[in-house]
């Protein structure tokens, strides 16, 4: 495969792509990757049972590894998708190799592991991105710009829900159902999900973690890791956010609650859903802000459509961008920085010591 490193965009380096693992979210890569032909190709993908399914949809080369991949002269970028237990060592290679890498949180569940990557990565020059994609969603975006628009005045206090079923619903490959969740055995619902949270948060109210404290719990039997969280989380600001988390529900989850955010401000309200509506509230009463449209998980024609694929697509091109050195507009959502997923995994592994510890945990010391 000749891929040509110029873009359709005059002045714009084409960045080629590899991608690393080939499930759910291997794909979803792949598919941002093929959708932004402008400024991106791909090249290889390696990884998984799928991959050769992978390669074929999207007409690319198969590599047997992920060294082999790496390898290739042609490749400027990854996206590593694979679980954490994989993704630290192969964010290192990719440094190694001189590669770009854009990584699924939180990349590993070690804080050092985490500082050595973001460290290598640093000193070579190379952009380390952590996929942080809640922050490209249309009600997510808007809500950001409405709290610096200062709609709401100061951001004092945040409410987030974050349950899930207790049989989570299978991903859909091409011709159906091939790949389901894995059980790493690794993460539970904590590490998977809060880092989400806790980057908007950091987003919303420009503030930093001070200190927090957390309940962890499994109430599933036999499960290895914890299956709820639920934490109190003060800010440098002084605003304080409370968080619930969990894929122990034995029902179908709270109606209108999959992932919802109750913000309350010095001059007014937000209610937010990312994946329904933002609603705003101020003397005048509610009124709606923005309106996702929803989200067809019911098979792959669906699940990697235009809804679903735009917020992928805004992220991989503000990867893109980052790599060629464009700076963003005023305003503008950027692509999670090491630094941000560093504080999403410090925040989640520091919930889990409050609760074994049952005391406040300092993160700002």
């Amino acid at each position: 495969m000749d891929i040509q490193a110029e873009a359709s965009i005059p002045g714009v380096k084409r960045i080629r792509f590899g991608v690393i693992g080939s499930g759910y979210m291997g794909r979803t890569n792949a598919e941002a990757i093929r959708r932004l032909d402008q400024t991106a190709a791909l090249v290889a993908v390696c990884g998984g049972a799928e991959a050769p399914e992978l390669a074929r949809l999207y007409g690319c080369a198969l590599e047997p590894s992920a060294e082999a991949l790496l390898a290739r002269p042609d490749v400027d970028a990854v996206a590593i998708t694979t679980s954490p237990h994989l993704a630290a060592t192969e964010g290192i290679w990719a440094i190694e190799a001189g590669k770009h890498a854009l990584v699924e949180k939180p990349v590993t569940t070690s804080l050092d592991e985490y500082d050595r990557v973001m460290a290598m990565a640093t000193g070579r020059g190379l952009i380390l991105a952590m996929s942080h994609f809640q922050r490209f969603r249309l009600n997510n975006r808007r809500a950001l710009e409405l709290i610096r628009q200062g709609a709401i005045g100061s951001v004092a206090t945040v409410q987030v829900s974050m349950p899930y079923e207790r049989v989570l619903k299978p991903f859909f490959y091409e011709g159906g159902v091939k790949a389901k969740p894995s059980e790493t055995g690794a993460l539970g619902p904590t590490l998977n999900g809060a880092p989400h949270a806790i980057d908007l948060v950091r987003l919303f109210t420009g503030a930093e973690i001070r200190q927090l404290t957390a309940f962890s719990r499994s109430f599933i039997p036999g499960q290895k890791v914890e299956d709820t969280t639920a934490a109190l989380v003060e800010f440098s600001s002084g605003a304080f956010l409370s968080i619930f988390v969990s894929n122990a529900l034995p029902a179908p989850i709270f109606p209108d609650d999959h992932f919802r955010f109750r913000i309350m401000g010095s001059e007014g309200l937000i209610l937010l859903d990312p994946y329904d509506e933002l609603r705003i509230a101020d003397k005048n009463g509610w009124r709606l802000a923005s309106k996702q449209e929803p989200i067809d998980y019911q098979s792959a024609a669906t699940a990697f459509g235009d809804v679903r694929m735009q917020t992928y697509c805004d992220q991989m091109q503000s990867f893109i961008d980052t790599i060629n050195g464009r700076p963003a507009r005023a305003g503008q959502v950027t692509v999670a920085t090491a630094a941000d997923g560093r504080a999403g995994l410090k925040a989640c592994l520091a919930m889990f010591q409050a609760s074994r510890e049952q005391r406040w945990v300092r993160l700002d010391s």
